[in-house]
């Protein structure tokens, strides 16, 4: 429709060039106050269709339709007042069909053929001839192969213009519509990840409280209790099982607790100064934290984005032993994070498909998810994740996240 609304733009324009320069330069008498209604006409149906955009972004073909036959209409009437089909402007039906197999229905795109068709036929039967000036009427064969020339050049111009105007819109429509369909396999994807991790968790709850009351058990047991060693084992069993069930009730609320829910207030250094302290316990990896975000911000803590960065995190420190870096920041409203590591880098397929599953050089089951979740929780909370290869060697992760994502409301609730 913001096509149909600029071409008539032009329509009206160049028709009142033509009418202008007809009766007054070339001397030919037109009726010129039923042309310029006509003008008019175009004008406010313009109007009417920028009104109609300006409250509702979806047009239906129906309207498309009525639009393009506005049109006709008005090509149809100034034709009858100025020879009909004997004006070689008469062409100009034909841009009206283009743009018509371009935008409309199948059916509809027909019915304009019809209708184009129908007003020519008409303009042949009836039309206002013209009353040509004795220097023009000695060669009308002639002038009429003149304005045919220049009809078509004027076909030729808007008809490149806004067809490779509409086909890039067109082509466009057709990415974006890719990428939906690509987003939506990779939102199941996940769910089917997350219903598999969820329902492990639950399997592994079982025997896992299993073992902590037999561990329980023996540990009370006096001949147990009396070895030193023994004690100590069973001890360091204990723990690790409580591990594995803190683990997987971690597990579990990621699964089904929704943001917001029990929201734990925090601020930037703090969020990540907690990650960084959390991660150091886990791993040997020497890690090195460069906070430079600049003034504090209050934040509400996001599990997800916890699990995004330590996945990131253990990702730099499997090809990194030796040491990697991260460094926090603040780029205008976003929060950009970096990870630099001294491994080999990134492959060249894996920059390129970056953020899809099973993209690893990690030779065992399931490799390639950690980066797949990464990007698609990333994109979820509006941010985005870069990675390169930097010129000294290793590779360089990079997480932007909008600082609204994460900030704190600080609306309350009427008392």
């Amino acid at each position: 429709m913001v096509l149909l609304v600029q071409l008539r733009w032009l329509a009206v324009a160049g028709q009142l060039a033509t009418i202008l320069l007809v009766q007054f330069g070339m001397g030919v008498e037109l009726p010129l106050r039923a042309m310029a209604l006509v003008l008019a006409a175009l004008v406010l149906v313009n109007l009417a269709s920028l009104s109609l955009l300006r409250q509702r972004r979806t047009i239906t073909n129906s309207e498309l339709l009525l639009a393009l036959l506005l049109d006709v209409a008005a090509l149809t009437t100034q034709l009858y007042l100025s020879g009909g089909a004997t004006n070689p402007f008469v062409s100009l039906f034909l841009l009206q069909v283009v743009l018509g197999a371009i935008l409309l229905g199948r059916w509809s795109s027909w019915a304009l053929v019809a209708v184009t068709c129908g007003a020519f036929a008409l303009l042949m039967r009836r039309f206002r001839p013209l009353d040509l000036p004795i220097s023009l009427a000695s060669d009308p064969f002639g002038l009429h192969i003149v304005g045919s020339w220049a009809c078509f050049a004027l076909v030729a111009v808007l008809l490149v213009l806004f067809v490779t105007r509409i086909s890039g819109n067109l082509r466009a429509r057709d990415a974006y519509v890719a990428d939906m369909r690509q987003r939506a396999a990779d939102q199941d994807h996940i769910l089917q990840i997350g219903l598999l991790a969820s329902g492990a968790a639950h399997e592994l709850g079982t025997p896992l409280a299993s073992l902590a009351v037999i561990l329980g058990d023996w540990r009370r047991m006096p001949r147990l209790a009396a070895d030193p060693e023994l004690a100590q084992d069973v001890a360091e069993m204990q723990a690790e099982v409580e591990r594995c069930k803190a683990i997987v009730t971690g597990i579990l609320m990621s699964a089904g607790e929704a943001r917001g829910e029990a929201p734990e207030i925090t601020s930037v250094h703090g969020f990540f100064a907690d990650l960084v302290d959390y991660w150091r316990a886990r791993g040997t990896t020497p890690l090195a934290y460069d906070n430079a975000f600049g003034p504090d911000l209050p934040i509400v803590s996001d599990t997800a984005l916890k699990q995004v960065i330590c996945n990131v995190l253990d990702n730099a420190a499997e090809v990194s032993p030796q040491g990697i870096g991260l460094a926090v920041e603040r780029a205008g409203d976003a929060i950009r994070l970096s990870v630099r590591d001294a491994g080999p880098g990134f492959a060249p397929d894996m920059l390129a498909n970056l953020g899809k599953p099973y993209q690893s050089t990690k030779q065992r089951p399931g490799g390639g998810l950690g980066l797949f979740l990464v990007v698609n929780v990333m994109r979820k909370l509006g941010g985005s994740v870069t990675a390169r290869n930097r010129d000294e060697g290793g590779a360089e992760v990079t997480l932007r996240l909008p600082i609204a994502s994460l900030a704190l409301d600080t609306e309350t609730p009427d008392a």
